[in-house]
């Protein structure tokens, strides 16, 4: 028996689809067979190639209810959506300002929540109802000095992924994707240069950083029929994670 994923047929939207992580996830779904609608706040520059990119600010319930509505008006239905959009800069909690602080919290849950429901609208009226996947982090699950909103916001989302699972079954799946560290085209921006990467992979069990693709796949997974048992879950994709800082120690002190 041969298995693959296979989503022809199926109509998707990816957040955020035109760049970084979202860019690999617009790149498998498209290969799997998807019609692939893409969105982010301005016109894509570079679009994927076989992806639809729409302008949308995900932040704003009525554009994104606009959004789906059309993207229905168009190809009769919506099968999948990835919640993408996201990120935050670096900003320590005692210094982040409160409007900062909204933004971030509106861009990586508030939207998140508001993208899902109006898929699930359209999804619970069709016959094979639907499945959305919410790209979350490991900042959810560990401190995130720096990014405290941020990581508050993905620790929400695995909330919100867990109780729309229960809420919105049996027609709609819900699941997310914490991931770690990925290559994107603004590594270099977020952790500096080759030696530094370098030596920020060495710190990861599988010796690197994932590539968007890689996440693609993942979620590519959990959209397809290959899934159709899971949902409520919360897929770790960080190439084994973080090791404790106290390790570190331990093994220099036995060198």
């Amino acid at each position: 028996m041969t298995l693959a994923v296979d989503l022809s047929g199926r109509v998707a939207l990816v957040t955020g689809g035109s760049r970084g992580i979202g860019r690999g996830i617009a790149s498998v779904l498209v290969e799997a067979g998807a019609t692939v609608v893409t969105c982010g706040r301005s016109e894509a520059s570079e679009p994927v190639a076989g992806t639809e990119p729409r302008v949308c600010d995900v932040r704003d319930a009525y554009a994104v209810e606009a959004l789906v509505a059309g993207i229905v008006a168009t190809h009769g239905r919506l099968d999948v959506v990835v919640n993408n959009a996201g990120g935050a800069p670096y900003a320590l909690a005692a210094d982040s300002s409160p409007r900062l602080d909204d933004k971030i919290l509106g861009l990586n849950l508030s939207a998140v929540l508001a993208v899902s429901k109006a898929a699930n609208a359209v999804m619970q009226g069709q016959p094979d109802g639907g499945a959305v996947v919410n790209i979350s982090s490991v900042s959810a699950a560990r401190p995130s000095p720096g990014t405290a909103s941020y990581g508050a916001a993905k620790a929400g989302v695995d909330s919100l992924t867990r109780t729309l699972a229960v809420e919105w079954a049996p027609r709609v799946r819900v699941n997310s994707v914490d991931i770690g560290l990925c290559r994107t085209e603004q590594t270099a921006d977020h952790y500096g240069d080759d030696a530094t990467v370098a030596a920020i992979e060495a710190t990861i069990p599988l010796g690197r950083m994932a590539e968007p693709e890689e996440i693609g796949r993942a979620v590519a997974f959990l959209a397809s029929d290959l899934a159709s048992y899971v949902s409520g879950a919360t897929l770790a994709c960080h190439g084994g994670g973080e090791p404790p800082v106290f390790l570190h120690v331990v093994k220099k002190e036995q060198q």
